[in-house]
């Protein structure tokens, strides 16, 4: 009798000493972290659940499928009201996917981009009114005399033709640089009509500081008018490059409007660990250079290792080892319920996409899809059939949904 007591002890005991059950997930569907490789740093979070927060797993029976792999180095794409996909190819070229997977030849038209490294033909969006005048934009590596920077293309989709017409660049971040890293560039329509845009700060020591800098166009978001002018309401800085609607971003390659609330959301690289997902405020520092969960990639430390400082804002969560984090989406179909305004991500050094739960703008579940396919996953996009689609490096189209 005496020892069943003791066991039961233990047990509660036990209990009590599990990692913190999130609230809003039953505690039947709360699992250990995902993570489970040790961190580059030992920096202590800022606030209970900014990282490797309890796992979550679905509970729907989910497939999915490669619909092709004959895409190119596939960057961005844009689900078409036919329920095509518009994609761009790294080396300077779109395509129309069906969802049975078929390709259109070459789209035309476009201007020449700089590929090397990670520049090239990047993101593309629709016009909010494309049905009626087929306007669509990208991002992409321009080359210019001192180099190249992230700058922003507008044409008219010629969609029998298979041709851009009337192509125009509405946005440059200046200054150019002659580097071939970090070009940020996703690019979010908000519900108002004004263009989201997200730039690097190219990578390099030499460029870094830049995206404190208020007066470059590096590590910023921007927020533009579809003719590329500062948008209107955005907030004023003193002697500052117009547009900005926030800045201290290393490379953000994932922008989404959360589905309910209107937020934006980013999610940017780190350096070696710090990789970081953000709630974007307008007018707000976001702290690189000059704070950081991650620390150089040979290991010494990045800012005297601060992780905070005063005027600067916190990721809302971070991950080290790093996600590599590149497109991402909020799942708004009611096809698989749980999954209603999760944000997922395409991981790219981590081989999967994550699958976020965000209550109250905190992440309370984290969960890894298809980390057995080993592909590095670039964007990921809303089907019309309540599935998400999700491109890879190396040229795979998936789709993933309910069974």
């Amino acid at each position: 009798m005496r020892y069943a007591l003791i066991l039961l002890l233990v047990f509660f005991i036990g209990c009590k000493q599990k990692p913190d059950t999130p609230k809003h997930i039953p505690v039947t569907d709360a699992f250990p972290p995902v993570e489970t490789e040790p961190a580059n740093t030992d920096y202590p979070p800022a606030f209970k659940g900014q990282t490797r927060v309890a796992g979550v797993k679905t509970r729907t029976s989910i497939t999915h499928k490669i619909i092709t792999k004959d895409l190119s180095r596939p960057w961005g794409m844009a689900l078409m009201p036919d329920g095509n996909l518009l994609v761009t190819q790294k080396e300077g070229t779109m395509k129309i996917v069906t969802p049975a997977g078929e390709l259109s030849a070459d789209i035309t038209g476009l201007p020449k981009v700089d590929s090397r490294g990670q520049g090239g033909l990047l993101d593309v969006a629709l016009d909010p009114d494309f049905q009626t005048n087929g306007l669509i934009y990208w991002t992409f590596s321009e080359p210019q005399p001192g180099g190249n920077l992230t700058a922003v293309g507008k044409g008219v989709l010629d969609v029998d033709a298979l041709k851009v017409r009337n192509v125009k660049v509405i946005f440059r971040a200046t200054p150019a640089y002659d580097g071939t890293l970090h070009y940020g560039s996703r690019l979010v329509f908000a519900p108002d009509g004004n263009l989201f845009v997200s730039t690097g700060e190219r990578s390099d020591k030499e460029t870094r500081q830049q995206a404190q800098d208020l007066k470059s166009g590096l590590g910023k978001i921007f927020r533009i008018t579809p003719d590329g002018a500062p948008a209107p309401g955005n907030p004023t800085f003193d002697q500052a490059m117009p547009g900005i609607y926030s800045y201290g971003h290393r490379n953000p390659q994932g922008l989404a409007l959360h589905p309910q609330t209107g937020a934006l959301w980013s999610a940017e690289f780190g350096p070696m660990g710090g990789d970081e997902l953000n709630l974007i405020q307008p007018g707000k520092n976001y702290g690189w250079p000059t704070i950081t969960y991650g620390v150089e990639y040979s290991g010494d430390a990045i800012s005297n290792k601060a992780t905070r400082r005063e005027g600067m804002e916190q990721p809302v969560y971070y991950w080290d080892p790093v996600l590599s984090p590149s497109g991402m989406e909020f799942y708004t179909s009611d096809a698989i319920p749980e999954w209603k305004n999760n944000l997922f991500i395409g991981g790219l050094s981590s081989n999967h996409i994550c699958r976020l739960v965000i209550r109250d703008n905190r992440v309370v579940g984290e969960e890894r899809l298809l980390a057995n396919e080993y592909q590095r996953f670039r964007d990921v996009s809303m089907a019309a059939n309540g599935g998400l689609y999700a491109i890879t490096d190396d040229g795979r189209l998936y789709w993933i949904g309910k069974k």
